[in-house]
């Protein structure tokens, strides 16, 4: 089956399986984690969490960033905590374990 995803022009390319993650947003564009699954509304099979940074040219996971933007009954001083929980479960920095995808021209 071949899916299509939508990213802004200027993301990175997806680094090879185990090199670091460089904020690609593939792997969020293409299926929700656990973290998305139990959290998060399921109107898609994107990450509703997955979020453009223009200064810095990449994706990132907005559960991890800024939780309380996305769970509302979450107070913000408890926020840092939960991202640090919320990287840990999607074993943020630990490096590309989204397999291979085809790229192709529009």
């Amino acid at each position: 089956m071949i899916k299509t995803v939508f990213l802004h022009a200027d993301a990175p390319s997806k680094p090879a399986e185990g090199e670091t993650c460089n904020g690609c947003g593939i792997c969020c564009a293409a299926e929700r984690c656990p973290v998305a699954w139990l959290f998060l509304p399921r109107n898609s099979e994107s990450c509703a969490a997955l979020q453009w940074d223009a200064e810095a040219r990449r994706y990132h996971c907005g559960m991890v960033v800024h939780p309380a933007d996305f769970l509302r009954w979450l107070p913000r001083r408890w926020e840092g905590q939960a991202g640090r929980w919320f990287a840990y479960r999607v074993a943020a920095g630990k490096g590309c374990d989204f397999g291979a995808v085809e790229v192709g021209d529009t």
